[in-house]
């Protein structure tokens, strides 16, 4: 009998493949971790945009979690769409019912499309009882700005930025930079002992990028499940995902998905 890693991922689904549950199985697959789903709601999207969401009913979320959690061995998870207040607190109460070793949040907040996938609301329960729980927490530039209530510009203020979502509860905080302007796409990781380290890759001129917070986010669960270090983890994940981002496929006539046939860290 093979032993593997048990992952969960907590988000919506993607119609169209590209992102959220879709994009974190495919990953997962890719690295060798079985994983369950909790399903937070179900969108009609595509490469083009957010037609329709339908959030998932509080209870039967609750029940996904009771159902995984009284038969799985998770050892790591992973949040992605949470849509809204209530889905948000019953994550959190799930959560805090059934507590994983290592939780990675992703705070999607806006889809690729431009739609706002996490209500105002929902935001500041998020920074207050959800990022506390987590391990390392994923937003980028943009999504750290809504947390904190402010404009980030400049590597200093990235730092900044990284330490007081740490004060805020996250034990580590990755801050990807890819909406800064530039040839050179620079994240910011800052460790639970107040190192930071700095990644950098040359910025590649596509479209095709619809899912790449999910998919990193992703690889860093499957990472902490093989009980590896972070500073293994992240530059090992920065590299999957230049892969995938350079060898993307045709799919779609808008932001199209990575391909997640690459070459995998495991």
């Amino acid at each position: 009998m093979i032993e593997v890693p048990q992952v969960l991922t907590i988000a919506g689904i993607d119609s169209s493949g590209g992102a959220g549950i879709n994009a974190d199985l495919k990953t997962f697959h890719n690295q060798k971790v079985y994983a369950a789903t909790v399903i937070t709601g179900i969108t009609a999207q595509n490469t083009l945009g957010v037609q329709a969401i339908e959030p998932t009913r509080p209870e039967i979320i609750m029940a996904q979690f009771e159902s995984i959690f009284t038969d799985l061995k998770i050892t790591a998870a992973k949040t992605g769409a949470l849509f809204d207040e209530v889905r948000v607190q019953t994550v959190i109460d799930g959560l805090k019912k059934f507590p994983v070793k290592h939780l990675v949040l992703d705070p999607v907040m806006v889809a690729k499309g431009g739609a706002q996938l996490l209500e105002p609301a929902a935001i500041e329960l998020f920074k207050n009882e959800l990022l506390p729980l987590a391990e390392v927490i994923t937003p980028n530039l943009g999504e750290a700005e809504v947390l904190l209530h402010r404009s980030i510009e400049g590597d200093l203020e990235m730092i900044e930025a990284a330490q007081e979502l740490q004060r805020l509860g996250a034990e580590n905080v990755l801050i990807k930079g890819g909406h800064r302007q530039g040839m050179v796409v620079r994240d910011l990781m800052l460790f639970k002992n107040g190192q930071t380290s700095w990644y950098e890759a040359p910025r590649i001129d596509t479209s095709r990028t619809h899912g790449t917070g999910d998919t990193l986010a992703a690889l860093i669960v499957a990472g902490l499940a093989r009980n590896e270090e972070l500073a293994a983890i992240i530059p090992a994940a920065k590299e999957f995902m230049n892969q995938a981002i350079q060898t993307t496929i045709n799919v779609g006539h808008g932001h199209g998905p990575l391909n997640h046939w690459v070459t995998g860290v495991k």
